[in-house]
């Protein structure tokens, strides 16, 4: 048993330091998006430009030796530019399904809140059930099926907020921040120096769709007990009737705090969950799911503060 973890931690130490390779200053991002992965779900990304949102989740993409695709939401995109449509084909007389851009194993929506609300509906289906029901058909996503969305905080003219519904649909709202300036300093003299830089095209994949599908299922294996399920029902229930929340988070919170607390504990090198992975997880899991009172709000309270807050002040299993 323990030389099986013993080379679940090797791969994974492998994708993490090649994802760090590349990618600088950004480990905890880097974690949260593996932690996703690992725990089969679908991540949101914001950030300022340039900071290696879409950078990272391509190189992820290249790492595991998947399907990928990118779609670049505008405006003007329409529900079939996702998900595909029928087209007539002369020679049979018949409709045939051209599947769309969606159709792959790891996908990357680019500025996904500048697409309207119809065009981000054809996802709603895709994200929950790994489906699309097109012209009454039903077309299944494949096993590893995972999006990875970006959006940027500050630009808002021509976007349309994502509905709640939607958001909900994402395990983890991950934030990227500026690097440390250690970590920007050696990124420039990579590039500088090209000593180590590697272009994204020429990075071999580490895993495979067979070795993620093994990992998932060890994730689920990952050992959580009794007392940290109730930790968690109790973090995620306070959010519910804290008097400065308007919107608590759903039971799909409380399942996604524990299949990502099982996910973020694989990846740190054990088969049990510690009550410092809940906490740890706690505000990109559970603060894009809340809605703020209009009081707290006008306090200027922000829901990771309060999430870190209700996290601290919720009795920790001994």
């Amino acid at each position: 048993m323990e030389d099986e973890l013993q080379t679940t931690n090797n791969t994974l130490d492998l994708l993490r330091d090649q994802i760090n390779a590349v990618v600088k200053g950004q480990d905890e991002v880097v974690s949260f998006l593996l932690t996703t992965l690992l725990a089969d779900g679908h991540a949101l990304i914001e950030g300022l430009p340039g900071v290696a949102k879409t950078l990272t989740a391509r190189l992820i993409s290249r790492l595991v030796d998947a399907r990928f695709s990118r779609i670049q939401m505008t405006a003007d995109l329409m529900p079939s530019d996702v998900l595909g449509l029928s087209i007539f084909n002369m020679a049979n007389s018949q409709f045939e399904f051209h599947p769309g851009p969606v159709f792959a194993d790891i996908v990357l929506v680019d500025e996904i809140n500048r697409a309207p609300a119809k065009t981000q509906s054809a996802l709603f289906e895709v994200m929950e059930e790994r489906q699309a029901t097109i012209d009454g058909k039903k077309y299944n996503m494949g096993d590893t099926f995972t999006i990875f969305a970006t959006q940027n905080p500050i630009e808002q003219e021509g976007t349309y907020r994502l509905p709640e519904a939607q958001m909900d649909r994402f395990l983890m709202k991950v934030k990227v921040g500026y690097p440390a300036q250690d970590a920007e300093k050696e990124m420039l003299l990579l590039h500088r120096e090209k000593v180590g830089f590697q272009r994204l095209n020429d990075i071999k994949p580490v895993i495979s769709l067979s070795e993620l599908a093994e990992l998932r299922a060890k994730v689920k294996k990952t050992w959580i007990e009794d007392k940290l399920v109730d930790y968690i029902i109790r973090l995620v229930s306070t959010t519910r009737s804290h008097p400065h929340i308007f919107v608590g988070a759903s039971p799909r919170a409380s399942i996604a705090l524990m299949q990502a607390s099982q996910a973020y504990a694989l990846l740190n090198g054990r088969d049990f969950v510690v009550p410092d992975d809940i906490k740890r997880l706690a505000v990109p899991v559970l603060a894009h799911r809340l809605t703020l009172t209009a009081e707290a709000e006008m306090d200027g309270r922000t829901v990771e503060a309060i999430i870190k807050e209700i996290a601290e002040q919720t009795c920790v299993p001994q």
